[in-house]
């Protein structure tokens, strides 16, 4: 193969390959929505803590298996002495010099003041804490993702309207310059209207880095392949909403919203760490068993050169008398955390209230921008179409042009914009109310 022909069959490989690591990709909003589960690192991390709990539940839970110890002990043992209590008349006893001693014990607690059942619910609850945790951490990246998504929908929008208005320019352009050739139109008005298809192709040229760099982040954070262009479902806007009504909202929060249930399931563990507290003034009762082999047994003089098995079943009572004026303290400071829990608890529920109330008035007044920007779409395409029908029969100057043509140009990104911001309120409402599961929505009158 020739070096020309190398070379050509390297720059197709390499187009190729460029080609396919820049495929599109079309991603609907439960799709992202479930890259976002599979691939956050944030909640990956939360998962392996969730993880973490569990074991702690289980090894909470086994507390309630009984003690079970053997130890065996190989000795060798000195030679004794042995005086009078003056320390006179001093002898030496012979010892056996091999020592064992082999125990075997068992510990079952019947009852600890309540303390193994607590600890079993605190980590139980210390759990579904991390379980809420993990929950409400995917529901801010859902949200965030969801944030630039839209975002994206918003340029790619935009680029829309402005490659309409280019297409539109140029053609009024054309217009100009047949004009012109027939000596009715002024070449400064060509030269105006050519500035303004400058401006219209550098917001061009924005709108479409600024897809590219809402691209890049998304597929970083989703982990896809580098280069990946993520297109968002055009039929998105079909899409209708129901705005509901705010108690609604405020029903659907009180019942779903993970601060809430993180904020109930605090007091129950603070209540749990007050009955530990109280736990360590009460007795503990246990059922133990015990077998031993000991030898030589040394309590005989001379000593014994025997081996000496015992056992023993018993039942065994323990209780702190220090307990009663140093826990006392303890108690109390549990008690008070229990009472900040309940404060807590009324303080989220007045942050949600307050924040779904927020949420819901922004979202009903992006219904209203929706609608004020559809009407001034249609004033400013028929003050366009008007003044533009002027302006070729000479009725009417450039500027009015220009003015009218700006004045459709703002109206058109206003309405694009408009309908991403009715969808991003209404993502944020499912937010601030927890409920961010499903990516759809009603379908039920709304959409104006």
């Amino acid at each position: 193969m020739s070096k020309k022909n190398k070379l050509m069959a390297l720059c197709v490989t390499v187009l190729c390959s460029q080609c396919l690591h820049a495929q599109p990709r079309v991603m609907s909003i439960g799709q992202l929505l479930t890259l976002a589960d599979q691939n956050s690192v944030s909640l990956q991390a939360w998962r392996t803590q969730e993880a973490a709990a569990e074991e702690a539940l289980k090894a909470a839970q086994a507390q309630r298996l009984p003690d079970i110890s053997v130890s065996a002990t190989a000795s060798y043992w000195g030679n004794g002495h042995l005086w009078d209590r003056n320390f006179s008349n001093g002898s030496q006893i012979r010892m056996p010099h091999f020592g064992n001693n082999f125990a075997l014990e068992a510990q079952q607690t019947v009852y600890a003041g309540g303390a193994v059942s607590s600890s079993i619910e605190l980590a139980r609850l210390q759990k579904q804490m991390a379980t809420l945790e993990r929950a409400r951490n995917r529901q801010d990246v859902r949200f965030l993702m969801l944030g630039l998504y839209l975002n994206l929908y918003k340029q790619y929008n935009q680029l829309t309207v402005l490659r309409n208005h280019l297409k539109l320019t140029r053609q009024v352009l054309e217009r100009m310059h047949a004009r012109h050739e027939q000596g009715t139109a002024l070449k400064n008005d060509i030269t105006r209207y050519e500035l303004q298809q400058k401006q219209l192709q550098l917001q061009l040229t924005q709108t479409q880095n600024a897809c590219r760099i809402m691209n890049h982040q998304l597929s970083t954070t989703l982990h896809l392949p580098e280069g990946t262009e993520i297109l968002p479902d055009t039929l998105l806007l079909d899409r209708q909403i129901d705005s509901l009504h705010e108690k609604n909202w405020q029903d659907t929060a009180a019942i779903n919203h993970l601060g809430l249930q993180q904020a109930a399931a605090g007091i129950k563990i603070s209540e749990q760490q007050l009955r530990l507290e109280r736990a360590a003034r009460r007795p503990q009762i246990a059922l133990v068993a015990a077998d031993h082999l000991d030898g030589p047994i040394t309590i005989e003089v001379p000593v014994l050169d025997n081996n000496f098995n015992y056992w023993y079943v018993g039942v065994s009572l323990r209780y702190s008398l220090s307990s009663l004026f140093k826990n006392k303290h303890k108690v109390q400071q549990a008690r008070l955390g229990v009472t900040h829990a309940e404060e807590q608890y009324r303080l989220a529920r007045e942050q949600v209230d307050n924040a779904v109330q927020e949420n819901y008035v922004n979202f009903l007044t992006a219904f209203t921008d929706l609608q004020t920007q559809q009407k001034n779409v249609e004033l400013a395409n028929e003050s366009y179409r008007l003044v533009s029908h002027r302006y070729e029969n000479e009725l009417a100057l450039l500027t009015d042009l220009l003015d009218a043509a700006h004045t459709k140009l703002n109206a058109d990104l206003s309405l694009a914009d408009a309908r991403i911001n009715l969808l991003y309120h209404y993502y944020k409402m499912k937010y601030v109310t927890h409920t961010l599961q499903e990516c759809g929505g009603r379908t039920s009158p709304g959409l104006p």
